[in-house]
């Protein structure tokens, strides 16, 4: 029988609260009464609490967060790591603790309502075919931008990409190991261009990102419901 692969979480928490028209960070406006990144990391907590947990933020944020954990109390364990210029250093700094081989994923500090069964779902795709990533179908009609205007295209053939997209350690560290590419978009992307195959799964449209006040608005609703 194959031995398990040791699992990782990298949840990228880099943003400020520049379009969420606020002075705190993104990850630390509290929702339900704790912080976003808290939220964020007790479901991948809820889905293995053996899991390896990495939180990238900002240099000049980690000791605000350590406040922020002694002040809620919050003693899930987690390995915290400064990130960089960009999304791909900061991931590139997460995948700099993750030691020897494994799963690793990778997740958007606010997006705190992935739901376990989509995590596992992730993880299971890794461990089976090298790569995991969430998506979704659009709801509405998509136009592509040509030189003339648009042209309608056919929703059927596109997908809304979210996190976490779960790799090997082994592709993804891979994949970090180029300069970074104005076309990469997220870890797909990466991983794509050293020509790896991408395995889509199926997420949740409860899983967004919270970076408008209109997100905070519906966060706020789909936490009410979780209590």
């Amino acid at each position: 029988m194959a031995q398990e692969l040791p699992e990782y979480a990298i949840i990228v928490a880099g943003g400020s609260g520049s379009r969420m028209q606020h002075d705190t960070p993104k990850q630390f406006i509290p929702v339900a009464g704790k912080p976003i990144l808290m939220h964020t990391i007790e479901r991948f907590y809820n889905y293995s609490p053996t899991i390896r947990l990495i939180v990238v933020l900002p240099k000049e944020q980690l000791e605000t967060w350590r406040e922020l954990c002694k002040t809620y109390s919050f003693t899930i364990f987690h390995m915290t790591v400064p990130g960089g210029a960009s999304r791909f250093e900061s991931v590139k700094n997460g995948l700099g603790a993750v030691m020897g081989n494994g799963l690793v994923a990778v997740h958007d500090g606010v997006r705190p309502f992935v739901e376990v069964e989509t995590i596992k779902a992730a993880f299971e795709a890794a461990a089976n075919y090298g790569s995991g990533v969430v998506v979704v179908s659009p709801k509405d009609s998509i136009r592509e931008l040509i030189s003339k205007g648009s042209i309608s295209v056919p929703r059927a053939n596109y997908k809304l990409v979210q996190t976490p997209q779960v790799f090997t350690a082994e592709i993804l560290k891979k994949a970090y190991e180029q300069h970074d590419q104005g076309y990469f978009t997220d870890d797909a992307s990466v991983v794509e261009s050293i020509g790896e195959k991408i395995t889509l799964v199926e997420g949740s449209y409860r899983n967004i990102k919270i970076t408008t006040p209109e997100d905070l608005i519906l966060a706020e609703a789909f936490a009410k419901e979780q209590l």
